[in-house]
């Protein structure tokens, strides 16, 4: 087996990721990967100048379509004869018919990647048209996205692939939220807002679904929404419910400190609060406050807020 060997000057443009982060990636052991370099020939790594092995985005690529493939039952000998344009092929098929966890994990990994459009359009598309729109996102697109939070910390994909991805699950959300119907008087009216600092959009729009599907009444303030601009559309629109996440490390002020800020400026509102830093931390709720501190428990509220209705 030849390997190249190239100047690390030369690679700074250039995505390269080590046999550990084809392994974080494809779940494919690194020891077996290299017996598959080694076997079969199917990767062929380069190496710096230093003797640093690397691979590059067409390696990482090709062994996420042969984790794919493999986990759906073909030999590693049958696809190390296949072709590129044959694995691609057999790839696409198996995800459109094979709605087994794994297997949507891979081909949405796979999808972002190779930043392709219509192949995460088609993953996401088939499996709303199988199981809808909330289990799609409970089932596929958040086992995804915790996959994606992990993959971000350790470096194996790049702030590009993530954005790209995100942009595709904000548009699902958003045409799954505007078909749902606009309610009149006679609901329950919710506003939900991030805090100033907070950036979890994705799961703020996916609430927004959560409690338009379950004919609430929302107002969606978004992002960046300080407790003054909170308290004027507060006024205008006198909701019965306010939710919002805290997932950040606030700098400003303690967790509680906010907590029993917004408690004691909404006293005729229940306030619902949920994210990592309400949950990791010990902050004691107020009498108009709850801590949904799973999403488990916040299905479980709205469910019981429904069957009121």
């Amino acid at each position: 087996m030849s390997v190249q060997v190239v100047d690390l000057k030369s690679l700074i443009d250039v995505a390269i990721y080590s046999i550990k982060d084809l392994e974080k990636l494809s779940g494919i052991k690194a020891h077996t990967l290299r017996i598959w370099e080694q076997r079969y020939g199917i990767i062929t790594p380069k190496r710096t100048q230093t003797n640093i092995r690397y691979y590059e985005d067409k390696d990482l690529k090709l062994v996420l379509n042969i984790a794919l493939l493999n986990r759906n039952g073909i030999k590693i000998s049958k696809i190390a004869k296949m072709t590129h344009e044959e694995i691609a092929e057999k790839v696409g098929a198996i995800s459109e018919i094979n709605f087994e966890y794994g297997t949507q994990l891979d081909a949405l990994t796979i999808s972002m990647i190779e930043m392709d459009e219509y192949k995460f359009d088609r993953i996401v598309s088939t499996n709303i048209q199988q199981i809808g729109f909330e289990r799609t996102m409970l089932e596929i697109i958040y086992p995804f996205l915790d996959k994606l939070s992990l993959l971000w910390l350790t470096g194996s994909i790049n702030p590009v692939q993530e954005n790209f991805i995100s942009y595709l699950i904000r548009q699902k959300l958003i045409v799954a939220i505007d078909k749902e119907p606009l309610l009149a008087e006679g609901h329950k009216k919710f506003i939900i807002f991030l805090p100033e600092g907070e950036r979890q959009e994705l799961s703020l729009l996916f609430m927004h679904y959560l409690l338009k599907s379950r004919k609430n009444r929302v107002v969606y303030l978004g992002q960046e929404i300080s407790i003054s601009d909170l308290k004027d559309a507060y006024d205008i629109h006198k909701p019965e419910f306010i939710f919002t996440m805290i997932t950040e490390t606030f700098a400003k002020e303690p967790v509680q400190t906010y907590v029993d800020r917004l408690a004691e400026t909404f006293p005729d509102c229940h306030l619902l609060f949920s994210g990592y830093q309400v949950v990791v931390q010990p902050v004691t709720p107020q009498e108009n406050t709850s801590i949904l501190k799973s999403l488990d428990q916040t299905l479980a509220f709205l469910d019981l807020l429904e069957n009121q209705n």
